[in-house]
């Protein structure tokens, strides 16, 4: 692979530099006879989607060459690094691919049978609930996700899925296995036993209330909010108006305060990041739209930009565009940090050394 000169402000340092791509590797040395791709503007590590479903669409589940087209679309919006939160089907093809985002999985959702979206995830009873995550644990790349709350249609309302005991051990175990949980909640009253039990990341979180927010920053716990998917809640409360009134009327109330909560929750120093829950009921690509409702949320643009960028590949686990970090990077002609719809203009996007536009 022939050598890549490039040049601007990099970002977090915000220091203007010269950096060079070999091997489809990151080097602040230079190189000779190097092909200049950029010059001027903003670079920043590439976007992270922190929440999505690659494979799966409104109408069930898609094959390898539909998962390649949902990870073009993220790629294409500036999306390096996707976690899959939780996914049905084998989408390990898209690993394989250094054309793709890269990829960590979080093996196949753990819920309670009638308690989650019919087919989507393994059903267990609370009984069998470690030994699954056992099993999803060794399907994953170090992240499972549970579903931890649901209608619960005996009572017409959202109420948590598991035992606070039975969380316990079973986020215990995945700690011994060295892995992390993820946890799908709306309600309020999930949050307490999964904070207890020691979660590591409260997905969309629409239940968080001020009483929980200390102990949850102390904790450092992440939410990924998913807004952009939270703001479907009207219409789930409309098609459930007549039979569920009480979870209509609470889904309803969850929405209305969700922007609030999210914002009460970066306030009290909780790790935010981007997730568009896309797969289901949101297509592919969105990244930008979950970065614009975060900064109309109410958390300053800067903030929202890191969390979405270096702070969001840290947390996962991948470099940021330090010497020998693999190249995954996009170019901007203005700050992103200031400007929102730079976002939609980036003049460079670059994945593994590759220069995609």
């Amino acid at each position: 692979m022939s050598a890549l000169h490039l040049r601007g402000v990099f970002l977090p340092e915000e220091e203007q530099r010269d950096a060079w791509i070999i091997d489809g590797r990151l080097s602040f040395e230079p190189v000779s006879g190097a092909e200049t791709i950029a010059t001027g503007g903003w670079i920043l590590p590439g976007f992270v989607d922190a929440h999505c479903h690659i494979g799966v669409t409104t109408d069930g589940w898609v094959d390898h060459e539909g998962q390649v087209e949902q990870a073009l679309l993220d790629r294409d919006a500036g999306a390096l690094l996707l976690r899959d939160a939780g996914s049905p089907v084998d989408n390990t093809g898209v690993q394989r691919r250094p054309d793709l985002p890269r990829l960590v999985r979080a093996g196949r959702h753990i819920a309670r049978p009638r308690r989650y979206i019919r087919d989507l995830g393994v059903e267990v009873e609370p009984q069998d609930l470690v030994a699954e995550v056992e099993h999803q644990a060794a399907r994953g790349d170090g992240w499972i996700k549970l579903a931890a709350d649901w209608i619960d249609r005996s009572v017409g309302d959202l109420a948590p899925t598991w035992p606070d005991d039975v969380l316990a051990a079973a986020i215990a175990r995945a700690h011994e296995l060295g892995v992390r949980v993820a946890a799908h909640t709306f309600s309020e009253q999930a949050l307490p036993g999964l904070i207890k039990a020691g979660i590591d990341s409260i997905e969309h979180g629409t239940g968080i209330t001020a009483d929980l927010l200390d102990e949850i920053a102390r904790r450092g716990i992440a939410v990924v909010p998913t807004l952009i998917n939270i703001d479907t809640f009207p219409e789930i409360a409309s098609a459930a108006q007549e039979k569920f009134p009480a979870y209509a009327a609470h889904m309803r109330a969850l929405h209305r305060d969700s922007r609030q909560r999210i914002r009460d929750a970066f306030e009290a120093g909780v790790p935010i990041y981007t997730g568009t829950d896309a797969g289901g009921s949101l297509p592919h690509g969105l990244i930008r739209e979950e970065i614009t409702a975060l900064v109309q949320a109410g958390i300053p643009q800067a903030d929202v930009i890191a969390q979405a960028s270096w702070q969001g590949r840290q947390w996962l686990g991948f470099a940021g565009l330090t010497e020998g970090a693999p190249a995954d990077l996009v170019v901007f002609d203005r700050d992103p940090r200031t400007e929102l719809a730079t976002l939609y203009e980036p003049r460079r996007i670059v994945l593994d050394g590759r220069v995609i536009c």
